[in-house]
């Protein structure tokens, strides 16, 4: 006979591991994006990233400063306030980027346009499902 694990959330050290993994990419997102090799060392990228770079590196720090508060204090329900503020954040951010579409591809043997714009649209449509769900939840808690 097996040892199973309760269902339910992971234990409060493999959740702060967690948090931690996710804060230190979240910093190197920003050193990477903006920094060291930079934004400007993609070459299918334009100009027009500087029109969406703040809320790129919003998205990211808003990540960050979550995974932080998490790491201290991760109650259910500021981890689902978190997760609706970071959301909500990284849909304006992905219809920013769709809106400006700060891309340019040499490569006509491929309509990576036309695959970029598809990405995108799938991106905000599901990232919006996630924030009526996200925003829908505590009413579904209280109502059963």
């Amino acid at each position: 006979m097996g040892v199973t694990m309760p269902a339910g959330r992971p234990a409060i050290a493999t959740r702060r591991v967690g948090y931690t993994i996710a804060a230190v990419i979240d910093m190197t997102l920003l050193h990477v994006i903006n920094v060291r090799p930079g934004w400007q060392a993609v070459p299918f990228l334009t100009e027009d990233v500087r029109q969406v770079l703040w809320l790129v590196n919003l998205s990211v720090i808003v990540g960050f400063a979550a995974n932080m508060i998490y790491l201290v204090h991760d109650p259910k329900w500021v981890r689902h306030a978190g997760e609706l503020i970071t959301t909500v954040i990284s849909l304006v951010m992905l219809i920013q980027v769709l809106r400006v579409f700060p891309f340019a591809f040499d490569d006509p043997s491929v309509d990576w346009a036309l695959i970029t714009h598809t990405v995108l649209i799938v991106a905000v449509v599901v990232t919006a499902v996630v924030v009526v769900n996200l925003a829908m939840l505590p009413r579904r808690v209280t109502e059963r």
